[in-house]
């Protein structure tokens, strides 16, 4: 079992690492050239910065049937890991799953649309992190690891 985690301007790198130090378990970040990244406890892997370069490394890495943790925020990255039977997780603490991923893809296809378009009725990005953000990913988090280094 290891840690995969997608870092590119990820919010929650220091949760991640204080849950898997606590149970002693192997993470990766992975971020493109275009990001500074550093830690005192986790492998980093500095991917090329070519477009979903980072994504597809980290698929890679993944072996299938290892119970390995994904982090990340690209639902297509998530229904990728979840094909090699690894677990999945957002920066929100939601878990993606084999039930819910075709539907959160559609949902990212159909917003997708209005953004290609010229019109400037497209959606804002998230809103600013906040203390409980953080309390209810790390939650989320601790609960999947307990429950793959159970099975």
């Amino acid at each position: 079992m290891r840690i995969y985690v997608d870092a590119d301007a990820c919010p929650v790198v220091s949760i991640v690492e204080q849950v898997a130090r606590q149970y002693n378990i192997p993470v990766t970040l992975l971020t493109d050239t275009n990001h500074v990244l550093s830690s005192d406890y986790s492998d980093v892997k500095v991917i090329g910065a070519v477009a979903d370069a980072v994504d597809f490394a980290l698929i890679s890495m993944l072996e299938k049937d290892a119970n390995d943790i994904v982090f990340t925020q690209d639902y297509g990255v998530a229904a990728m890991a979840l094909g090699k039977n690894a677990f999945a997780i957002h920066q929100s603490g939601k878990w993606y799953t084999n039930e819910n991923i075709d539907q959160m893809l559609m949902e990212r296809h159909l917003a997708k649309k209005p953004r290609r378009g010229k019109s400037k009725n497209h959606l804002k990005g998230p809103k600013k992190r906040i203390e409980v953000d953080d309390m209810r990913f790390k939650e989320s988090f601790e609960k999947m690891v307990r429950k793959v280094l159970n099975m």
